[in-house]
């Protein structure tokens, strides 16, 4: 069965930083993604950020280039996500998923298996 859990979320002022952490585990696949996604109130769930376990390939979503910075660990099966000058338009629950896909597949939501997600952590960003 597989399993994400994700860490790290909380509150932070305009501007500051947020790292996140997900663990998988019940996969074997060495070909795989692993994604972060997000959901704010009212808003569907968008692609922010993905890594290819293969090549190392990232996806960053327009509105947190430059800001964010995801790091996997193939061997551990985790992945991170730095947040840095967080904004008003960050809020939201952050959820890791994985899904035999590249990294580029990140924009697509729907084609990531609805069973391989975490629960879930929530950014407040706030001052």
């Amino acid at each position: 069965q597989v399993q994400l859990v994700e860490s790290g979320g909380g509150l932070v002022q305009p501007g500051g930083s947020l790292r996140l952490a997900c663990a998988a585990s019940g996969f074997t696949s060495d070909s795989y993604a692993l994604g972060w996604f997000r959901q704010a109130p009212g808003k569907e769930r968008e692609g922010v950020s993905c890594i290819s376990s293969i090549d190392g390939n990232t996806y960053y979503a327009d509105s947190v280039k430059g800001r964010f910075t995801t790091s996997g660990d193939n061997a551990k099966h985790t992945v991170s996500l730095q947040m840095n000058s967080l904004n008003p338009e960050d809020p939201a629950v952050y959820f890791c998923a994985v899904a035999p896909l590249p990294s580029s597949a990140c924009g697509i939501v729907a084609a990531w298996p609805s069973d391989y997600w975490g629960q879930g952590t929530q950014v407040t960003v706030s001052s």
